[in-house]
């Protein structure tokens, strides 16, 4: 890639210890110098020769030999001598006499005296220059450009064969040339590729290094000789297109061809087996398991036909393709084609959809029909059960499953009917997609079953929401006689209530005679409380019994509700006796008190008898003993009102008035007495 001061190319033979062979330079230099264009060769050559590394006397063959492989292109050649100079009776050999004879200019030089005669930039490392170069890389590119100088110009060889043959002869002769020379026997498309690859590098003028990416710049296209490869690709190109040409329109027949025998083989199956396939598939089944089973056989059916449209999708594309290309000679028989076999395909799809719309339909039919009958089945098993609740709120919580159920199966039934009538529909539908076979012998068939099946299970349905009626009536009952039996049962927990709060908060006599006369009213009013809160209980009572009988069954609580009702109003009517009695006793002592203590001194006429001072004073302490004195009931058991204190509170209010009372006795003894004494 160097260059000397007269701008012609350097050539430098690097020479080893190792024997140099004469016979391989010499052909090395022959190929080398055929590289560069006449035009470069005229500039001449320098030649070093770097015998540094080896033996005068191969140093003085090699220089002579360029006598006789390059004299007229050499100009000067440099021979690169050691350090330790050959022994000078061995180099008397004076090149510079020699020049004429030689026909070149030899000089002896240092490596590093070099540059007096080359500048540095056009020398390589190894003289002391900055000239990058790697050998290995620029020999890489060599071996590319000569294979694909091969390798093309063969090519070309072949693609003018092929096209010639395919230019004459008659369209038998031509066939038969396109047959015998098909292939190349390289790939046109890797070659163009390497070449257009090879192409842009020289055009880049860029080799890159093999050592850090350190890149040199051979010469313009004297080396690597870029028209020479741009004209092999532009024959490529041109020879390429035209094989391609060759080949699409071999293809094209070939296609053709091969499209017409598919199309055939398509249309004969579907018309044929696929069509008698279909032909003997017409039933519904008669359950799930059947209609599965029918469903599986079409999906084996369906998986043969997605074969054959699956070529059918292959050659509709294919057939398409040729459209496109626009060749009028085969435009008609192509479309001939596309229509009979989109004709058949539709057709047959068609065919296919239908049915297995029609075995979906009945899937779904037996599939409702099957959960309707399994709901019937759990209703019915349900009202077959006798009814044993816990309470009322379970009864009331059977009686809306019940419901529900009886609602789930009215609408199962309802939508039985919804697929029943669809499926009937499709049925009726049979007859056009019959290929001209009579299917009334199928339909009526299946129209049967599907009729009796849903009158089946109509049926079944108005047998159950009879026996609901009745069950729906016992429930209600059973109801009624727990509200009932809670209800009585609430009453003797009133009663009981009323008892408690008689004894613990019932307990004031009164300050006065009204008071007590008031309190004696409330109480009244208390006991017929009381007492209607016990016939309410009664009344619920009787009622339970009633509906025992009527629902056969014993009650399991009011057997024990009544005792309890009775005992609790029974120890209720003590407890409120002796509230009266008492109450009445506070009045008429409190009346008793009251009276005297209001009347005046003036009139002891009123006084004459000391008896009513003695009766209150009875009366007082027959109400303190009363005070005192437990309740007691029919069994036995006692009870006090109120708590102690609060009876000793009544009855120091009784004491406070019987001392008045007492004071007021001996107020109106005194006169008397000194009456008596004067």
């Amino acid at each position: 890639g160097g260059k000397d001061r007269r701008s012609g190319l350097i050539l430098t033979i690097p020479l080893c210890l190792e024997q140099t062979s004469m016979d391989e330079l010499s052909v090395t230099l022959d190929y080398l110098l055929s590289i560069p264009s006449e035009k470069c060769k005229a500039r001449g050559f320098t030649v070093i020769v770097d015998g540094r590394k080896s033996q005068w006397n191969v140093v003085k063959t090699v220089v002579l030999m360029l006598q006789n492989v390059v004299p007229a292109e050499v100009s000067l050649v440099c021979v690169v001598k050691p350090d330790e100079f050959w022994d000078k009776k061995v180099t008397h050999f004076c090149f510079w006499k020699e020049k004429d004879r030689l026909g070149f200019e030899v000089i002896l030089v240092s490596a590093n005296k070099l540059t007096r005669y080359i500048e540095p930039c056009q020398l390589t490392e190894d003289f002391g220059g900055t000239l990058t170069y790697d050998h290995m890389d620029w020999l890489n590119k060599r071996l590319v450009f000569e294979k694909f100088t091969k390798e093309s110009t063969s090519l070309l060889d072949e693609l003018a064969l092929i096209n010639s043959g395919s230019d004459k002869g008659t369209q038998q002769e031509k066939e038969r040339s396109i047959d015998l020379n098909f292939l190349p026997s390289v790939d046109p498309e890797t070659v163009l590729q390497t070449g257009h690859e090879l192409l842009s590098e020289l055009q880049q003028r860029r080799f890159n290094g093999s050592d850090g990416g350190v890149s040199w710049s051979p010469m313009d296209d004297e080396l690597l000789a870029q028209p020479q490869v741009m004209k092999l690709l532009d024959s490529l190109r041109e020879q390429y297109t035209r094989y391609q040409e060759v080949c699409r329109q071999r293809s094209k027949r070939t296609q053709l061809e091969e499209i017409q025998q598919k199309v055939m083989q398509v249309v004969n199956w579907l018309e044929g087996p696929g069509s008698e396939q279909l032909r003997t598939q017409w039933g519904i089944g008669d359950s799930i398991r059947a209609s599965q089973a029918l469903q599986q056989k079409h999906e084996e059916i369906e998986s043969q036909h997605s074969e054959w449209f699956a070529v059918y999708v292959e050659l509709n594309q294919q057939i398409a393709a040729l459209l496109n290309a626009g060749d009028e000679e085969d435009l008609v028989e192509l479309k001939a084609l596309q229509q009979q076999l989109s004709d058949v395909c539709y057709r047959q799809a068609s065919q296919l959809e239908f049915r297995q719309n029609l075995l979906q339909a009945a899937l779904e039919f037996h599939s409702v029909a099957q959960d309707l009958s399994q709901q019937l089945d759990g209703l019915l098993g349900m009202l077959c059960v006798d009814v044993a609740p816990a309470d009322g709120a379970s009864i009331q919580q059977t009686l809306k499953l019940l419901e529900e159920k009886l609602k789930s199966v009215d609408l199962g039934l309802q939508g039985l009917r919804e697929k029943g009538q669809s499926l009937l529909d499709q049925i009726s539908n049979q007859a056009s997609w019959a290929y001209g076979k009579d299917v009334t012998i199928e339909n009526k068939e299946n129209v049967d079953h599907i009729q009796g099946v849903m009158e089946d299970m109509q049926l079944r349905k108005q047998r159950c929401e009879d026996m609901v009626d009745v069950r729906r009536l016992k429930m209600l009952q059973m109801v009624q006689l727990f509200k009932c039996e809670e209800d009585a049962a609430q009453a003797v927990e009133w009663l009981s209530e009323l008892l408690d709060a008689l004894l613990k908060t019932h307990i004031r006599l009164g300050d006065d005679a009204q008071e007590t006369k008031v309190l004696l009213e409330k109480h009244r009013k208390f006991v017929d409380v009381a007492q209607s809160t016990y016939d309410y209980g009664r009344q619920l009572l009787q009622a339970t019994v009633v509906l025992c009988q009527s629902l056969r069954c014993t009650s399991r609580s009011s057997g024990d509700t009544l005792p309890r009702l009775n005992r609790v109003w029974k120890q209720f009517t003590v407890t409120s006796e002796e509230r009266v009695h008492r109450l009445e006793t506070a009045v008429a002592f409190h009346s008793s008190a009251e009276k005297i203590l209001q009347e005046c001194p003036e009139q002891p006429e009123a006084f004459n008898e000391m008896e009513q001072f003695d009766e209150i004073e009875a009366v007082g302490k027959s109400l303190l003993d009363r005070l005192t004195v437990p309740v007691i009931y029919p069994d036995g058991s006692e009870q006090y009102f109120g708590s102690p204190s609060d009876m000793a509170s009544a009855a120091e209010h009784i004491r406070e008035k019987m001392k008045l009372v007492s004071l007021k006795k001996q107020q109106l003894t005194q006169p008397e007495a000194t009456t008596a004494e004067s």
